[in-house]
C-alpha cells in the first residue's frame, strides 16, 4: 500500500500516537503486515484493551470509511450480508399491476430492490480508497456465521443467486475482533495474522491516560493507573479493561479530582467494575487495602 505511513513500522507507530492510539511495537508490525499484504487482522483479547479501536485509528491513517458488522447469536445473511427490499417490490408489483403491465421476476431482484449489509456492502465498496471492514466480537456469532465469514475471506466476493457473483475490485482492510467467549475455529485463524492484545502495563496505561484524558492531573492519573493495575490482581468475575480506566480517569476529573480519596473511589466503582458481586468483594478493607499501597507507592504497577 502507498501510503506514507506504512512506510516503515515506525512511521505507522508514529501515525498511531498522533492520534492518541499507544501500541506496542508487536501489534504496530502486525497492522503493518496485514495491511501491506491484504491479509485479514485478527485479534483477542479481554473486552476493553482496545482491539475495537484498531480499526477506528486505522480507518482515520489511512482517510478510509470504517464499515462496521457487530456480531451477536443469531446473527445470519440477512443482516451480515444483504436481503431483499420486500416493502419496495411489493409496492413496484402494485404499481405494475395498476398499470396493467406484466411483471418479470428479474425486475424484482435487481439492484433496485437489493439491501446492502455491511459485509456486501464492504466487497462492492465504489469509493477510491478501500474501506476498513470491523467485524466485531465474532465470538459472539455462531459457528454457521462463522463459515461463512471463512469463505468470504478466501476469494473477497460474494454471491448472489438472482444477480451474479460480486467481487471486490480493491479488497477492504479486514479487522476481526474476539474477546474470546468461545474458541475461533482454527481454519479461520489461517486465513488472518493473528495478535493478542494484553493489559497494559503501568507505564503504557498511564500513557494512554495522559493521552486521552489530559484533564487529568499528572499525580491523578498515576493514581488511577496504580490503581487499577493492583485491582486487576484481584480475583474478579470481570476485571476492568483501558476502557473503564479511561473512562473512570474521566469521571474523577469531571468531579475535579486532583486525587483519589477512599470516599470517591467507593462512590465510583461503578465506573470500572461492572458486576455487584465484584463491587461488594472490592469495598471495604480491600478497598483500602490497594488504595494505601497506591499512596506508599507499593500498588502492584507490571
Amino acid at each position: 500500500m502507498d501510503h506514507p505511513a506504512f512506510e516503515s513500522i515506525p512511521s505507522l507507530q508514529e501515525a498511531l500516537r498522533r492520534r492518541n492510539y499507544i501500541a506496542d511495537r508487536g501489534l504496530v508490525t502486525s497492522i503493518y503486515l496485514a495491511v501491506r499484504l491484504g491479509r485479514p487482522l485478527f485479534l483477542e483479547g479481554e473486552a476493553g484493551v482496545g482491539k475495537t479501536e484498531v480499526a477506528k485509528v486505522l480507518k482515520d491513517v489511512l482517510g478510509a470509511d470504517l464499515i462496521r458488522l457487530q456480531c451477536y447469536e443469531g446473527l445470519d445473511v440477512n443482516q451480515a450480508v444483504y436481503e431483499w427490499n420486500y416493502s419496495r417490490q411489493m409496492l413496484h408489483i402494485r404499481v405494475q399491476e395498476a398499470r396493467g403491465e406484466k411483471i418479470e421476476e428479474e425486475d424484482l431482484f435487481g439492484p433496485d430492490f437489493l439491501l446492502r449489509r455491511p459485509l456486501l456492502q464492504a466487497i462492492s465498496y465504489p469509493g477510491d480508497v478501500p474501506p476498513v471492514l470491523l467485524v466485531d466480537e465474532i465470538d459472539r456469532s455462531d459457528e454457521e456465521f462463522e463459515a461463512y465469514l471463512l469463505e468470504l475471506l478466501s476469494d473477497f466476493q460474494i454471491t448472489i443467486p438472482e444477480i451474479d457473483t460480486i467481487r471486490a475490485d480493491r479488497p477492504p482492510v479486514v479487522v476481526i475482533t474476539s474477546n474470546r467467549t468461545r474458541e475461533i475455529h482454527d481454519a479461520l485463524k489461517r486465513r488472518c495474522l493473528y495478535y493478542w492484545i494484553d493489559y497494559p502495563t503501568f507505564e503504557k496505561e498511564l500513557e494512554i491516560i495522559r493521552a486521552k484524558v489530559p484533564q487529568a492531573s499528572g499525580e491523578l492519573s498515576r493514581q488511577v493507573t496504580a490503581f487499577v493495575q493492583d485491582l486487576r490482581r484481584a480475583d474478579l468475575y470481570k476485571l476492568p479493561g483501558v476502557a473503564e480506566t479511561l473512562d473512570w480517569a474521566t469521571a474523577l476529573a469531571a468531579l475535579d479530582q486532583a486525587a483519589l480519596s477512599r470516599e470517591m473511589v467507593a462512590d465510583t466503582l461503578g465506573v470500572i467494575l461492572k458486576y455487584q458481586d465484584d463491587v461488594e468483594k472490592v469495598a471495604g478493607d480491600t478497598l483500602a487495602a490497594i488504595l494505601e499501597r497506591v499512596m506508599d507507592g507499593r500498588a502492584a504497577t507490571q
